[in-house]
Formats: C-alpha cells, sequence, structure tokens
C-alpha cells in the first residue's frame, strides 16, 4: 500500500484542477463570513491548530475517496465569472471524474494517471473531442518534480510552509449538518516551490481556510487570491487584465464512495499539453 504522503498528494491534485484548469472560468475572491478568530490564543492552542493543519490532508486521504465540488470565481475589469465543478476523486492514486458548468456550457473531465482529459461540447482538434493535458509534463515546465504533481508539499507546500504564528482557530461552523472547526491560515508564498515568481504575481502571502471535521478531515478548502500579471506581460499586446481576483473553494463529502474513471478511447484524444506548456512559459 502507497504511503499517506502519496495518498494526499492527490488531494493536492484536485487543489490544483480547481486552482488553475478551473481559474480559466474562475470568482470575485469574496469569503464566507465565519466566526472571529479566538483572541489570545495561548502557544500551547496555536501549536495544536497549527499540527491540525498539517496532518489535515494525511488524514483526509485516509478515507481513500470520497465526492468532491470545485467552485472557483474570478473577477477582473468588473467582470466575474464562476464555475462549479462537481464529482469524485481516488486519494490513492488522484484517479478523478467532473463534471464542470461554466458559462452555460459543460465540461467533462478526468484524471487517469496524473493525465487531464477534457471534453468541450462542441470543441475539437484534429476532428477529436478530447483534449489531454500531461500533468507531469505541465508540471516540469514550471520547476516542479513531476513525481509530486499535485502534492501539497510540493505544488501548494501547505504543511510545510506554515508556522504556530501562521494558523488562528476561528471558531465552530456546520458544513452540511457535519460540525467543524475553522482554521486561518496564511501560507508563506517563498516556501512553495517557484515561490520567487508566484511571489511576484500573488504578494507574500497566501490566505487560505481549513474546515476540519472532528476526524481532522478537510471538508472545505479555500483559497483566496489576487493574481497579478507576469512583469514580462505586455497588456497592450495581450490583452489580458493586469489583476484578476481569483477565490476557489473545495468541498469533500461522502467519504468511501466509488471511483470508476477510464481514460477516452485513444482514437478520440488529441494531446495539447506542448500547446499548454507554451502559453505558459510565454507568460513566465
Amino acid at each position: 500500500m502507497r504511503s499517506r504522503g502519496v495518498k494526499a498528494s492527490a488531494i493536492g491534485t484536485a487543489v490544483l484542477l480547481g486552482s488553475v484548469v478551473l481559474t480559466g472560468c474562475g470568482g470575485d475572491g469574496a469569503s464566507e463570513a465565519g466566526e472571529p478568530a479566538a483572541a489570545g490564543e495561548s502557544a500551547g492552542g496555536r501549536h495544536q491548530s497549527t499540527q491540525a493543519v498539517r496532518g489535515a490532508y494525511d488524514r483526509t486521504a485516509e478515507a481513500d475517496t470520497a465526492k468532491m465540488t470545485v467552485r472557483v470565481k474570478a473577477a477582473a475589469e468588473g467582470k466575474t465569472v464562476g464555475s462549479d465543478g462537481k464529482g469524485a476523486i481516488d486519494f490513492e492514486d488522484g484517479t478523478s471524474t467532473m463534471t464542470v458548468t461554466a458559462e452555460g456550457r459543460t465540461v467533462e473531465q478526468r484524471v487517469v494517471d496524473q493525465v487531464l482529459y477534457q471534453k468541450v461540447p462542441g470543441q475539437k482538434k484534429d476532428g477529436k473531442s478530447w483534449m489531454k493535458i500531461d500533468l507531469r509534463k505541465v508540471a516540469e515546465q514550471q520547476g516542479a518534480d513531476p513525481g509530486q504533481i499535485g502534492d501539497p508539499a510540493q505544488s501548494a507546500a501547505y504543511a510545510k510552509a506554515i508556522s504556530d504564528d501562521d494558523v488562528n482557530r476561528a471558531g465552530s461552523e456546520k458544513i452540511d449538518g457535519v460540525d467543524t472547526v475553522r482554521y486561518d491560515v496564511s501560507v508563506d508564498v517563498s516556501r512553495l516551490p517557484g515561490g520567487d515568481r508566484l511571489r511576484e504575481q500573488v504578494g507574500p502571502t497566501l490566505p487560505m481556510r481549513l474546515w476540519l471535521d472532528d476526524d481532522g478531515r478537510i471538508r472545505r478548502q479555500q483559497i483566496d487570491m489576487t493574481v497579478k500579471a507576469p512583469a514580462s506581460a505586455k497588456p497592450e499586446a495581450s490583452g489580458s487584465p493586469q489583476q484578476v481576483k481569483v477565490s476557489t473553494v473545495m468541498e469533500f463529502t461522502d467519504f468511501g464512495t466509488d471511483v470508476e474513471a477510464e481514460a477516452p478511447p485513444a482514437g478520440q484524444v488529441a494531446d495539447v499539453t506542448d500547446q499548454v506548456t507554451r502559453q505558459g512559459q510565454k507568460q513566465s
């Protein structure tokens, strides 16, 4: 059986899909209101909160599988666009299925063997209806370890990039009838892979909220950020906004659910990995 760390990497893959793949459909950065952060939390209490956050990915992965939803909103230049994704994920190997609805269109999405497949209605390439993106190659282009694609300790590095001063226990809330504790977390961007470039785009810290159930599992994760265009980008040429506010909310329910996903028939698949990586290089 694979280690907890490997299984937890699948959660990071879900985060990756929510914050990268879905961002193109993306929110207004508004976060949900909760109870105020606990005032005067003791040093021991802060340490316990940090340990709870650091252990959340492993404890969630112990459930093996879960249903998940990913909601993304992105706002730029007075316009807001949103997307909603529903599906299921296998924490053992990152296999997942998801249906994403955005701007009146429904996209079918699968991840099998760290390869993303997407089917967009009315969109074909070379007569093929499925688009394929090799997430490992994308990771290499971004300077990440392809063997750790989606690992929270690599692609997000949440567990390593926080200290006791970065976590606040913010009170109790119910999510779908389940009792949870919310933690407000400030992630040190400089300690993330590619931190120097990321810092230029999102600033020195990345605000994150986690809602953990009584078993220490993630029930909800929310990341709000303002993404700035790279310094090398030329707005007059690209026509792209220079700043986008993005809010990504991911939820897990129905732990232990069945997950079935297969790669589409090869004859129906067009590989667009190189195209995606070239676009990423132009934006870096």
